[in-house]
């Protein structure tokens, strides 16, 4: 049979994020009853997200009778606090023609007082030190992240669960055991965590974008991560939006529509944990979990201005996520954290360690966490730049941020060589084989289950494979041998690196874009080969913020004018306009060798002090 690539179109993208162990026997109801939905063939256009003003506005005409349902029970539990909603009436982004409203980042922080946006403000790190002193409650904590999220809600349709009730009860519940006894539950006593819609969580819904899966989905037992989230004190209020199958690096499904960047709101926040981002960037969370199987926790972080961490597989308990091809193995995804800073990161990989989560699932491996201020690094360290993969160049304010970045490390005594690109496409061409096995048919038959349509990046990837009828075993194995065969490539291109260097060793990391484009205009993203080609290689990877773009300074013209080498390109290159992105995230990713998160938090934080981006001095770990 042949066996069709994944060739991007010029306005669709997609990255599944799925669990190929996820725990689908965990949750209330089986797929197989499903609710009585309408024809899909009579349906509008999927739900357009965002809120108009302080009432959110009602589902469109037309829309999927689930969605309907799902969008007025949300707005009914957050009526229960209108008087925290945005006080501003934001219109949404289609109707701000003068676009007075592309910037909403700071507009959730208007009903807050001031010790409220002093807390919202705070990193994870900061606020648990100061709830296990006494000095903050779990209820004050949670009150002001539950007031940020609404108002979040307004301005960026950020949220699909909404609980706050829930999370103040326990909040309380959480002061009064520190009252009587003077001691913590945990290291994250009252501190509220925000959750990827797909991440099972007791006695709530995990639709994932499904409109088939909404109501039969509710969770009778917590993944992994929330078991060990909630056992070290953390409080839940809200879960947050995930596109349709967990498909795109843009966040739409038709249960709940599209959702925003804070930043700008003609942009995307990313995908798949987009709904996490645009959370946390409008100060409604201090830490979310998102999941990462191409780009989904960096991309988000990357495109919000945060911090996020994609480990290597097995390094932090995956099990209870809800998603397509359960035991598909051939690509498995990762559980990670998006925070406001970088050792919000090391807090809460942390946790997951010290709960042994290697006694809870098989594929875990046993090791414990080593505080990355405690990892010996050399003192004079070698970091290779990626400043190109070969088959997309970058925007020039990433090109720009890698120049300073460069500069800086040299400054401060550090070795900076080229990282020459390793068959970037040829990484694509199989990893998203790997990605559809079964030519999409699962996908389509959760769609025809749940009588809906495709959103344009679902219906562009199974466009791609219709033609394509899944692999064979034998074409498996041989996939499997052609990833491994990749892998044992790129550490010997790593460990080659010694010979270009003045230590004779090999870098360290590299350095690299997390993408080819600041937060692009919603449904045009065409290439993430800038973080799948480390989900491939299993390397671990975080993403930092290094700035904003503005709309005067830095080089508005294309780096080092040339012939697009591809459609892809051609199309990224005709993107370039500052105007488009004014006010996006700039950041980039360091990337590690497998394994090796914590070293590779440590070099993050010799990177940022070269920057002169250490905000926190004092250890205030837990």
């Amino acid at each position: 049979m042949s066996a069709a690539v994944l060739t991007p179109s010029p306005l669709r993208s997609f990255d599944r994020d799925t669990n190929k162990r996820s725990a689908r026997r965990s949750v209330s109801a089986s797929r197989l009853g499903r609710a009585s939905h309408a024809d899909p063939d009579e349906m509008e256009e999927p739900v357009s997200g965002g809120i108009a003003s302080a009432n959110e506005e009602q589902p469109s005409a037309g829309a999927h009778p689930i969605a309907v349902r799902k969008q007025r029970e949300r707005e009914a539990n957050l009526s229960r606090f209108n008087h925290w909603r945005s006080a501003t009436k934001v219109p949404k982004p289609q109707d701000d023609h003068a676009g007075e409203f592309r910037d909403v980042s700071e507009l959730p922080l208007a009903r807050l007082t001031v010790q409220e946006r002093g807390i919202v403000e705070s990193d994870a790190t900061a606020l648990v030190d100061q709830l296990a002193k006494g000095a903050l409650t779990a209820v004050e904590v949670t009150t002001a992240f539950a007031k940020a999220a609404v108002a979040a809600q307004d301005v960026t349709n950020c949220l699909t669960e909404v609980f706050i009730e829930e999370g103040l009860k326990r909040a309380q519940e959480l002061d009064d055991h520190y009252r009587a006894t003077g001691r913590v539950v945990g290291p994250l006593h009252g501190l509220p965590v925000s959750i990827k819609d797909h991440i099972l969580l007791k006695g709530h819904d995990t639709s994932t974008g499904y409109t088939g899966w909404a109501y039969n989905t509710v969770a009778e037992k917590d993944a992994t991560v929330v078991r060990i989230l909630r056992e070290a004190g953390a409080v839940f209020y809200v879960k947050t939006a995930n596109p349709q199958t967990l498909l795109s690096l843009e966040t739409n499904n038709n249960i709940y529509g599209t959702t925003y960047n804070p930043f700008n709101r003609d942009l995307a926040p990313g995908g798949s944990s987009g709904g996490e981002s645009a959370l946390i960037a409008c100060h409604g969370s201090p830490m979310g979990v998102g999941t990462d199987i191409g780009g989904s926790i960096r991309i988000p972080a990357a495109w919000c201005g945060l911090y996020g961490l994609k480990g290597s597989v097995g390094r932090l308990p995956h099990a209870g996520l809800l998603g397509s091809h359960d035991g598909m193995d051939n690509i498995i995804g990762c559980v990670g954290p998006l925070a406001r800073s970088a050792r919000d990161l090391d807090l809460f990989c942390r946790v997951m360690s010290q709960a042994d989560p290697w006694l809870m699932e098989h594929q875990v491996f046993e090791m414990p966490w080593r505080n990355p201020s405690e990892i010996t690094l050399p003192r004079k360290l070698c970091i290779a730049v990626l400043w190109d993969d070969g088959v997309v160049a970058p925007h020039p304010p990433i090109t720009q941020a890698l120049r300073d970045a460069k500069a800086a490390l040299e400054e401060s005594g550090h070795e900076v060589i080229d990282w020459e690109p390793l068959d970037h496409w040829g990484h694509w061409e199989l990893i998203s084989k790997l990605y559809l096995l079964d030519g999409g048919a699962e996908y389509r038959q959760t769609l025809r289950d749940g009588n809906e349509h495709a959103v344009p990046q679902t219906e562009w990837i199974l466009g791609h494979a219709k033609d394509r009828e899944a692999y064979t075993i034998q074409e498996t194995w041989q996939l499997n041998l052609e990833r491994e065969k990749f892998r044992s490539r790129v550490l010997e291109h790593w460990n080659a690196t010694a010979a270009r260097t003045s230590s004779g060793r090999p870098v360290d990391a590299i350095l690299c874009p997390v993408a080819p484009t600041l937060a692009p205009p919603h449904t045009t993203v065409r290439w993430w080969g800038y973080s799948s080609y480390w989900n491939l290689c299993d390397y671990p990877g975080v993403v930092f913020p290094v700035g904003k773009l503005g709309l005067r300074g830095g080089n508005l013209g294309l780096e080092e004018p040339h012939d697009p080498r591809n459609d892809i390109e051609s199309f990224v290159q005709s993107q370039w306009d500052p105007h488009t992105y004014a006010n996006a995230p700039i950041s980039l990713q360091l990337v590690g060798r497998r394994l090796n998160e914590e070293k590779l938090l440590a070099m993050l934080h010799v990177l940022e002090q070269s920057l002169g981006r250490v905000e926190h001095k004092d250890d205030t770990s837990v």
